[in-house]
Parts: structure tokens; C-alpha cells; sequence
């Protein structure tokens, strides 16, 4: 692996009694296509909103470049960061979701500038010009005027991973991005994200398309009851499951 990028180390999370990740051991190197899979509720997501300080955790450590997300360095006490540095984390670590979370009253490009400027400071012409050039990136430069409700999922979806990206953060977070999508529309959304690896884009990706996750992943982890079960390479994840937990689930996904 290369030079790690994100360092997971024994992370634990728990939402009243049920413990949601259990001692999560985990790193993406830089440049590296990192999936995680398993069946619902095993962690993945919440492993992502904790990488993104959308969630705090409850123990272990989650360094982004050698940053501690969730907590401030130097401090024998776990003491949470402020909202502005929060944000700055948040920055580095764009995030794509499975529901597409566009404003409704913007356009494409709107949506797009909207980090840009209320984020990143710029000034309006640099926002839009860097956003049209994502636009165009992922197949929408066409459809730059038009508001949500006149897109396609699949449009939708493209539009929010050009928000994340236009941001230019360390590393992509994608939880689940295709499985709000009808089936036909699924193709368009992953050729952007295979378009994004090819280019050498950091990403942790949590999705169900095994086929998908064999063509484009560096690593393969699997994730049950909120540990991480097995991790390394593809073929030898996918094709030789170490344990019965992964073979059952593999046998029910394919």
C-alpha cells in the first residue's frame, strides 16, 4: 500500500447499547480505491460519517494526513473539535451519499458553486468556472441551468459527485451511490467513478455492486457486526472468502 492517507485505529462507535463498530483497524493509501462491503448494518456508513465528522466516535483514532478527525491534537482529553474545524475536515474528505441531497431551488451549477463559495471563498466567476468544468467532467455541462426536478436520478447523482470533487478534497467518500438509482441508470453513475480511479482519485466506497468493486478496488474489506472480517485484494477477497460469515454473504449478494 502507499503512503496511507487515512489511518483507522481501533475505532469504536455505539448508539445507546448496540455497539455499531467494534476495534475498526483500517487505512487507504494515497491514490488507492478502497470498498468496504457487507450486509446492512454491519458499519460501513457509519465508519464513513465518522471519517467525515458527520458522527463522532467513541474511541481509537482517525487521522486524516496525520490529523486527528473528531478530536484536537495535543490533549490528553478527548475534546471535540469546533464547528469551523470541523468543517475544514469535512472539506478534505468529500463525501457522496446515497440520497443525492441537492438543493431543489438551485441549478446544477448552483449546487455545485455553493461549496465553493461559501466554503472555499471564492469569488463568483472563479465558483462557476471551476464548476462547469466538473459539470462537464461528468457528462452535465448541457444541463448546468437546470434544477434538480428536471434531472434524472442518475443526472442527480452525477451532479452531487462533481459538487464533492469540485471542492478538491484529499480523498472521496462514497456510501452506497447507486442504490437509489433505477438499474439503467446505475452504468452512467459508475463510468464517473471509474472515470475518477483511472485519474488516481483517493476513495472509500461502500457499495453492493460486487462486479463493480472487483474492476475498480485496489483492497476489498468486509464488514460484519462492526468489524472489519477480512481486507485485501480483490481476487482473493472476493474469490477465496476467508471466513463462513463472507461466503454466506457473497452467496446471497450474487
Amino acid at each position: 500500500m502507499t503512503e496511507p492517507i487515512v489511518r483507522m485505529a481501533e475505532v469504536g462507535k455505539s448508539f445507546g447499547a448496540t455497539r455499531v463498530l467494534d476495534n475498526v483497524d483500517l487505512s487507504v493509501g494515497r491514490g488507492e480505491v478502497v470498498t468496504i462491503i457487507g450486509p446492512s448494518g454491519s458499519g460501513k456508513t457509519t465508519l464513513l460519517r465518522c471519517i467525515n465528522a458527520l458522527e463522532t466516535y467513541d474511541s481509537g483514532s482517525i487521522r486524516i494526513d496525520g490529523v486527528e478527525v473528531g478530536f484536537r491534537d495535543g490533549d490528553s482529553r478527548r475534546r471535540p473539535r469546533r464547528d469551523r474545524e470541523l468543517a475544514q475536515i469535512r472539506a478534505a474528505t468529500g463525501m457522496v451519499f446515497q440520497l443525492f441531497y441537492l438543493f431543489p431551488h438551485l441549478t446544477a451549477v448552483e449546487n455545485v458553486m455553493l461549496g465553493l463559495r461559501k466554503v472555499r471563498r471564492m469569488g463568483r466567476a472563479e465558483a462557476r468556472e471551476r464548476a462547469m468544468r466538473w459539470l462537464e467532467r461528468v457528462g452535465l455541462a448541457d444541463r448546468a441551468g437546470n434544477l434538480p426536478s428536471q434531472l434524472s436520478g442518475g443526472q442527480q447523482q452525477r451532479v452531487g459527485i462533481a459538487r464533492a470533487v469540485a471542492m478538491e478534497p484529499k480523498m472521496l467518500l462514497l456510501d452506497e451511490i447507486t442504490s437509489a438509482l433505477d438499474p439503467e441508470l446505475v452504468g452512467e453513475v459508475l463510468a464517473v467513478v471509474r472515470s475518477l480511479a483511472a485519474d488516481g482519485m483517493t476513495m472509500l466506497v461502500v457499495t453492493h455492486e460486487m462486479a463493480f468493486a472487483r474492476e475498480v478496488s485496489d483492497r476489498v474489506a468486509f464488514m460484519d457486526g462492526g468489524r472489519v472480517i477480512q481486507e485485501g485484494d480483490p481476487e482473493s477477497v472476493l474469490r477465496r472468502p476467508a471466513s463462513e460469515r463472507l461466503r454466506a454473504f457473497l452467496s446471497r449478494i450474487g
